[in-house]
């Protein structure tokens, strides 16, 4: 918005501050109306003849300008006032100080006071000399309120310019009894006082300052008129209901929480009214949080720290489930899905029964030797050629037996000779040519016909004056061999 005083004249030149649309010090646009008409040329003899006039800190009032003076935008001049007269600067004119008068409800009447004429250097020197005296009267008259033990506060002074009148602006909770006040003040100043209440709000537009926001308080830029600001426009908008934050710097809830509150109760017509939490197979969900232009609602369970988003479309569903009394299995879904096996009935146990099966065949296999001799997991069997012998698995012997043969020196693993008497009870001697599996290695077996191994190793040979002799080979799956003779000495 540009500055109001850089209206240009006929002539094209820019009056009022002369700024050219661009005030340096800001005073020229507060509490400033554009004027959009400004540069549109209007009969002379139609010219609305009441002008807006500005006062200190913003403040308004109307005034007719009978003679027709030639007014632009900004121009000082001197009104008149009760008892005396005042300066002030045109704030606006033409048709649209009539809408504004409209909108103030002020009549056009002879109430209206009148334009004396354009200020002077003069006027405007003695005017300053004038607004010298507020600042000392304010310290002084706070120092006065304090010794009378007055229950007001006092924001600001203005005096006249002719220096007659002064108005004391003050806030109060309650009524003020100010009548020995006005003594004081009267009798020290020796001017005519006019004590003038006004609200918190409109103090803070007095005074000015910078919003939370950065920018200046609306109250003191543009905001003419306040409204009624309530509790309830923090609580449509979800905004935490601390006074710190919703307060503005006149103590009370700030002004612009009416701004959005319209686009907020539009957008809420759509979102359903959790009246009490949402019953669900795995509790009661209440509500934590909703977005409302996103239309999203959290929702959590009592024993859960986690919230749940959900859209408006679901939690109608769940809401129409709970008038009908029914529940769903959570917040996403209505019913928990069972797993179901694919094939025909009880697939899942024949699956058992086959596994099972294969394993037993499998034991089996292990302890039954197949056919051409390997007898798996047997690590005893042992079969002997038609021309050999076959050894026979672990059989100690004696501390003291030795096998001889190569000039080796090793225990007897294996015993074997078709003389041992113990053969013929062991029934699981075999003939045939065979290689037992899992078999350790085999050093020095006997030969001979017949011969045969013990089962498991539990047939030991204890004649300790048995000695077979032989080529000192090993034999790993039995072969030939020659027969050791026996060596008993008797």
């Amino acid at each position: 918005m540009g500055c109001s005083c850089g209206t240009k004249s006929k002539d094209g030149k820019v009056a009022g501050c002369q700024n050219n649309g661009a005030c340096e010090t800001g005073g020229c646009n507060k509490m400033n109306v554009f004027d959009w008409l400004s540069n549109m040329d209007t009969p002379v003899e139609d010219r609305f003849n009441i002008v807006e006039v500005r006062f200190k800190n913003g403040r308004k009032e109307f005034f007719r300008n009978g003679d027709k003076l030639g007014l632009t935008t900004g121009d000082a001049v001197v009104v008149e006032v009760p008892n005396g007269h005042h300066i002030g600067h045109v704030s606006l004119q033409g048709e649209l100080v009539r809408l504004q008068m409209q909108k103030k409800k002020i009549a056009n009447d002879g109430e209206i006071k009148k334009i004396y004429r354009l200020a002077h250097q003069k006027d405007l020197e003695k005017f300053e000399e004038v607004k010298k005296r507020e600042l000392p009267t304010l310290y002084r008259t706070r120092e006065i309120v304090r010794d009378l033990k007055l229950e007001m506060k006092l924001s600001d002074i203005e005096y006249q310019a002719d220096n007659i009148k002064a108005t004391f602006f003050y806030s109060a909770d309650d009524r003020v009894d100010f009548r020995e006040l006005i003594k004081l003040l009267a009798g020290e100043f020796k001017i005519r006082v006019e004590m003038r209440q006004i609200s918190l709000r409109q103090e803070a537009g007095r005074l000015g300052g910078i919003g939370v926001c950065g920018r200046e308080l609306c109250c003191s830029t543009w905001l003419t008129d306040f409204k009624n600001v309530a509790t309830s426009a923090a609580r449509y908008q979800n905004l935490s209901l601390n006074p710190s934050k919703l307060s503005g710097q006149c103590g009370r809830l700030k002004c612009c929480l009416n701004y959005e509150l319209e686009t907020y109760m539009d957008a809420l017509e759509d979102i359903p009214k959790i009246e009490a939490p949402l019953q669900t197979e795995k509790g009661e969900a209440t509500l934590q949080k909703t977005d409302i232009f996103r239309k999203i609602m959290w929702f959590g369970f009592k024993e859960e720290n986690t919230w749940y988003p959900l859209n408006i479309e679901r939690v109608n569903h769940i809401l129409r489930m709970n008038r009908e009394g029914k529940r769903p299995a959570t917040l996403d879904i209505d019913i928990v899905e069972e797993k179901v096996m694919g094939g025909p009935l009880n697939s899942d146990l024949d699956q058992m029964d086959k596994k099972f099966k294969n394993k037993s065949r499998t034991k089996k296999k292990k302890k039954k030797g197949p056919e051409g001799g390997h007898g798996r997991g047997n690590a005893n069997a042992q079969a002997a050629g038609a021309e050999g012998a076959a050894p026979a698995k672990e059989s100690h012997n004696a501390p003291g037996d030795q096998v001889q043969g190569g000039g080796r020196q090793q225990h007897q693993k294996n015993s074997g000779g078709g003389n041992n008497p113990q053969q013929k009870n062991n029934p699981q001697n075999r003939q045939g040519q065979g290689q037992p599996r899992g078999n350790r290695e085999q050093r020095g077996g006997g030969g001979g016909e017949g011969g045969g191994g013990n089962r498991e190793g539990r047939s030991r040979n204890r004649n300790r004056g048995n000695r077979g002799g032989g080529q000192g080979r090993e034999n790993r799956g039995g072969g030939e061999g020659q027969t050791p003779k026996p060596d008993n000495p008797q």
